[in-house]
């Protein structure tokens, strides 16, 4: 199955895909509330302004893994986001991105690109950035700032 199909649920729990955004390019976070990294928001705010009239689409998936740092709730992450960090872009339904309830698009984000710990995904705000045809072409770490991200996509779109 192509990476582009592989449907997830968005914060109003409709069945989407990655298809159904008709970009170009796709950056996917997995996203926390309440972590050290969430001001990176700022900064992937600033890339999805930049970069959605060159056909990106950027996608939040709220994940409460990792010491409990996210709300109960999309609404809620989604609330917070657009709230203390002007986010425009989409905040999906609340995700697993690790583990035997681990969304099927992160499984297969993790697949193309392991990581330091190989299929895992180490902590919040681990970034893929997926193209046209649904292949992962480039993952960034939780730490890696959302400048080293633009960087990237200047070199892509």
């Amino acid at each position: 199955m192509n990476t582009l199909d592989i449907k997830f649920l968005n914060k109003a729990k409709e069945e989407k895909s990655l298809r159904d955004y008709k970009g170009k390019y796709y950056l996917v976070i997995n996203t926390a509330s309440k972590c050290g990294l969430t001001p990176q928001f700022d900064g992937l705010e600033d890339i999805n302004k930049k970069f959605q009239d060159k056909g990106l689409v950027t996608l939040g998936f709220p994940c409460d893994q990792f010491k409990n740092q996210e709300f109960d709730s999309a609404e809620e992450a989604n609330e917070f986001c657009r709230l203390n960090y002007g986010v425009t872009f989409e905040i999906m339904d609340k995700v697993d991105v690790n583990g035997a309830n681990e969304a099927p698009l992160f499984t297969e984000l993790k697949r193309q690109k392991g990581g330091l710990f190989g299929s895992k995904i180490k902590w919040n705000f681990t970034k893929f950035i997926v193209d046209v045809d649904g292949k992962i072409i480039k993952r960034f770490s939780p730490t890696d700032k959302p400048a080293k991200i633009e960087k990237f996509l200047n070199n892509v779109l």
